[in-house]
């Protein structure tokens, strides 16, 4: 015999819920934007534009730029100078992680060199690479490399401390080979913290190719930036500035976090 479930017991499915959620945060984000534009030209209202030009001035200046064949040309070496260090950075620091994980000696015995690596700021970096490398590509890969690979390391190496004990009981019960135990048990347990410290460490990588680009490149956003400041071209400051903030958002928010969300699907918690 057939039994109908109640229709009380029935649960409706929740996306316009959850669009009513994401809709209010894009009318909040909105509202935010709209209010720093107000405090923006309210300031600009009330300084030098070489000082604090305004958003049409800057409007004006992007508008300038992005008509010239160099814009697209800088932006695309900067971009291409901060995948190539990223990439690096995340080739060395996801294997030493795991294995300075996985090795309680040797965690020990290279912790202090992490934490010098991780004391020596960017500008220091910087200085480092243009003495090594002059203006070339290598000064700000080198330094967005040597920015990112600490970050993705010290997240790797924290994630491999989640491995669980009882996998690795199992794992010597059955004399599995250790490049297996890294490869089947820490691998996919550091996953999740590896995407969050890549994600990390691509933010800072590109605040730091414009001071590596600035100090020693002859093209790229970072020497436009420069190149504009000695000019005291305030107005194409703010419109570099801004299409590099603008461009980093939309990869975080359209390729990045989603990409996330996708691939660790399955750690969301039910819902009630």
């Amino acid at each position: 015999m057939l039994v109908r479930t109640p229709a009380t017991l029935i649960h409706e499915p929740r996306r316009p819920a959850v669009w009513r959620g994401r809709a209010g945060i894009v009318v909040q984000r909105l509202a935010l934007l709209a209010l720093a534009l107000a405090v923006w030209q309210l300031g600009a209202l009330h300084a030098p534009s070489f000082v604090l030009p305004s958003p049409a001035r800057v409007w004006s200046a992007w508008t300038g730029l992005v008509a010239q064949p160099s814009f697209g040309r800088d932006l695309g070496i900067t971009l291409g100078r901060i995948g190539a260090g990223f990439l690096l950075a995340a080739l060395v620091g996801l294997p030493l992680g795991i294995i300075l994980g996985a090795s309680r000696r040797l965690g020990s015995f290279f912790e202090p060199t992490l934490t010098v690596i991780n004391t020596v700021s960017s500008s220091i970096w910087a200085i480092f690479a243009l003495i090594w490398f002059g203006l070339s590509n290598w000064t700000t890969i080198f330094v967005v490399f040597m920015t990112a690979m600490p970050l993705i390391l010290t997240n790797v190496w924290q994630g491999t401390r989640t491995v669980s004990a009882e996998h690795l009981e199992l794992a010597r019960t059955f004399r599995m080979p250790r490049r297996k135990v890294l490869t089947k048990i820490y691998l996919p347990t550091i996953l999740p913290t590896f995407f969050s410290g890549a994600r990390l460490a691509f933010g800072f990588g590109a605040r730091v190719s414009l001071v590596a680009e600035s100090l020693g490149a002859s093209s790229g956003v970072g020497y436009r930036l420069r190149q504009a400041a000695d000019l005291v071209q305030t107005d194409q400051v703010f419109a570099w500035t801004l299409t590099l903030v603008t461009l980093m958002i939309c990869l975080e928010s359209f390729a990045l976090k989603p990409l996330e969300q996708h691939l660790f699907a399955w750690k969301k918690k039910a819902q009630p």
